[in-house]
């Protein structure tokens, strides 16, 4: 175990800010944990996230000695729509999250992948091997995972360099106008909430482009959108369609918090995928169809 001792140069509101400051490498979730699990003394007594500080206040935080984790095949059911020696496309369902990561050590895409297939990528190391872009937890569809690092080096720079080409569809609230658009924004951790993004200055965040086109408006208020991006931020989508004042339907976290379907997530859905073979250099282009939770939903809205 590590321990870390300093003074508090001035006041602070909340002690886990406090400790975020002056703890680097610490997110401020993971600061939290140490807090709950009592590795936060402030003046020789154990500390609350969210009591104050005052100038002079001393506080003594340990480190616990980290628990080496390595992902492990596990016998899940996943639909591999293409294999072959140095790549597989993935068509990932709703509610699985794609690796280990916020408590999720099993049941992930990994964990099937490594099951599954006869190798992956090391690149991304043990907890994300094969790895090269994700999908939300909630969000399905199709992802492509490296079977070596040539691979994994090839698809990284397509995705870097926007010759990989993702498309999504999704069902948004509202009647979408224009019939077609471009979202040019900056998306960057939201200082209110460190688990949700937000548009932000561009200081504060990265570039996100997203294309939107209108494909079907419903008599009872949802647009069905095609959405290609041309950055792959985290949550990009969603955060635009809030942008826009359409929020993804079932998206708990940017959206409406009252469902008017029963839905275990957003209705968006990664639905073609279009690279260049890292090794023959064959352009190869993928689709999924949207899964019955998603189309069930269609069937009962009236095109306008």
């Amino acid at each position: 175990m590590e321990t870390f001792e300093f003074v508090a140069r001035g006041g602070y509101d909340r002690a886990d800010v406090f400790i975020c400051e002056n703890l680097a490498g610490q997110t401020r979730s993971a600061v939290k944990k140490l807090f709950v699990s009592g590795y936060v003394l402030i003046n020789g007594k154990t500390a609350k996230p969210s009591q104050t500080v005052q100038a002079g206040d001393y506080a003594r935080v340990t480190l616990p000695d980290a628990v080496e984790y390595r992902a492990k095949p596990e016998d899940i059911n996943i639909e591999i729509v293409y294999e072959d020696g140095d790549i597989a496309v993935v068509n990932k369902p709703q509610g699985m999250t794609v690796h280990a990561g916020n408590g999720n050590l099993e049941g992930t895409l990994v964990n099937a992948l490594l099951y599954r297939l006869d190798s992956l990528s090391g690149i991304n190391g043990v907890l994300r091997p094969g790895i090269v872009h994700r999908i939300d937890k909630d969000t399905s569809g199709l992802l492509v995972v490296a079977k070596n690092n040539a691979a994994h080096l090839s698809l990284s720079k397509q995705i870097e360099e926007k010759t990989c080409r993702r498309t999504y569809l999704a069902l948004l609230e509202g009647i979408v106008k224009p019939d077609s658009g471009t979202i040019t924004t900056y998306i960057g951790r939201d200082p209110r909430d460190r688990v949700k993004m937000a548009i932000v200055e561009p200081s504060k965040g990265k570039i996100a482009i997203t294309d939107y086109t209108v494909l079907k408006r419903f008599v009872q208020g949802f647009t069905l959108c095609r959405f290609d991006l041309h950055t792959g931020r985290t949550h990009q989508i969603r955060v635009h369609a809030r942008h826009m004042g359409h929020p993804v339907v079932g998206d708990s976290v940017y959206g409406i918090k009252k469902q008017k379907f029963n839905l275990n997530g957003q209705l968006l859905h990664a639905w073609r995928l279009t690279l260049t073979h890292p090794r023959t250099g064959e352009e190869m282009n993928f689709e999924a169809p949207l899964p019955d939770y998603f189309t069930a939903v269609l069937s009962k809205l009236d095109e306008i």
